[in-house]
């Protein structure tokens, strides 16, 4: 007899992952994938959005045609910050751009005139003024550098409900990738933005849905269950939420370490805000009390710059075990031995070098050692903006760094007050979004 299973598409900015799921919610089947990226209509490289879509099918024909399986629901789980823009009949007519691509300064300048100055709109859209890691201020890119594409634009869809749009030719919205920084969504008013409001894009924004909202929907003669799709760090926060009794914070890792508390109920501030705290909206449409940091993708910039150097394999740092002898070069914490790329360590007090000394290492595994060592101590400083003043004693670890077992020592070595269980979930956002199903 064939098993009940869900299909979960867990969509990173680097791996690709599917995962199938029997009725008790546990993990039966895995699959990985990556894509090379492909250049935007200016150049600049984003995630190949039709090798990954044509992966996504071939992944559903290939269970819905395994004798094994009975496919019930399908759902995803991606990256925010990311739209996809639509025409009225469905088509794609914009590249998907990355949300690292610069935005240009003097559109940038004339936002602010219009809307506020920048120290306004992080207060009224509880999110800095990151460019495009705002996905709306894409619209605002669209109508005036791109006129011809807005012009024809009906709605512009975050990642996951355009993967779920794939399967069910619905046009929908959901509170979660509403809420990620994207600067669409006045959280005191609990509604759109002002400045969405005065530039006319709520009409080119779909119906808002609830995250655990589906439809049926019929592929290859079999009647499927669709989830609407959920932004990545809400959905593994969701899986924690029901197994915890206790107030807690979940560290979501990935290229972004994202630190989520939902029992902070302060007021975000606008120190926090220039400290990259800022607030999310949870499945259920509620404020959370988050912190970011571009920890994995500083992580992978600076592992590539220290295994060029030292000669070493690829990955050579999963073998490193830990090594109590390594201790930090500097033991002023507040001094740093490594210049950094993406991340900002002055924001928490921190003092980086202007160029990284390599030769003060003895080898490639006490430079690793201190590298985790300062990239703890940055972690650690962004978590204390999430936790805040709140009552919470025990943190969940999620994602990718749950598999860096030196990351995991030192950071608990670190923080001897909190419980940090070994996770026992291989993905707690594909977790989530099968959660959302049920």
């Amino acid at each position: 007899m064939a098993k009940s299973v869900s299909l979960i598409f867990d969509i990173g900015k680097t791996n690709k992952k599917l995962f199938l799921f029997d009725g008790a919610l546990n993990i039966i089947e895995q699959e990985y994938a990556s894509f090379d990226e492909t250049p935007d209509d200016e150049g600049f490289l984003s995630e190949d959005l039709n090798a990954l879509t044509k992966w996504i099918k071939h992944s559903v024909d290939k269970v819905l045609n395994n004798p094994k399986y009975d496919l019930k629901t399908i759902n995803f789980s991606t990256y925010g910050a990311s739209l996809v823009h639509l025409d009225k009949d469905g088509n794609v007519i914009a590249p998907f751009y990355n949300y690292l691509k610069p935005f240009p300064e003097d559109l940038k300048a004339d936002f602010l005139k219009k809307h506020g100055a920048a120290r306004d709109f992080p207060l009224a859209n509880a999110s800095p003024f990151m460019g495009f890691l705002n996905s709306g201020l894409q619209l605002y890119y669209l109508k005036y550098q791109k006129p011809e594409i807005f012009n024809q634009l009906h709605y512009s869809l975050h990642f996951p409900q355009y993967l779920s749009f794939l399967f069910t030719g619905k046009f929908s919205s959901e509170f979660t990738s509403l809420g990620c920084h994207t600067g669409l969504w006045d959280f005191e008013n609990n509604s759109y933005a002002q400045w969405v409001k005065d530039e006319g894009f709520e009409k080119h924004l779909a119906p808002i849905q609830g995250s655990s909202k589906t439809f049926q929907t019929t592929i290859n003669g079999r009647s499927i269950s669709i989830g609407l799709g959920v932004h990545d760090s809400s959905a593994a926060l969701t899986s924690y939420i029901q197994k915890s009794t206790a107030p807690f914070a979940l560290i979501s890792t990935g290229t972004w370490n994202i630190c989520l508390n939902p029992f902070n109920a302060s007021e975000l501030t606008a120190s926090e805000l220039q400290n990259d705290c800022l607030n999310f909206l949870g499945t259920n449409g509620k404020s959370i009390k988050i912190s970011r940091l571009f920890l994995g993708q500083e992580f992978q910039e600076q592992v590539m710059q220290l295994e060029a150097h030292f000669s070493c394999d690829k990955d050579y740092y999963k073998s490193v075990i830990y090594n109590k002898e390594f201790i930090p070069l500097i033991n002023n914490q507040h001094q740093l031995v490594y210049q950094y790329v993406y991340l900002k360590p002055e924001r928490f007090g921190f003092n980086e070098q202007e160029k990284t000394n390599y030769n003060q290492f003895t080898g490639f595994d006490q430079a690793y050692h201190q590298l985790i060592h300062e990239l703890t101590e940055l972690q650690i400083a962004s978590l204390q903006l999430a936790l805040g003043d709140s009552d919470v004693k025990t943190i969940y670890i999620d994602g990718g760094f749950t598999d860096n077992l030196l990351f995991i020592k030192m950071l608990t070595h670190k923080l001897p007050e909190f419980k940090i269980p070994p996770s026992k979930l291989a993905s707690g956002s594909a977790l989530g979004a099968a959660m959302l199903l049920k």
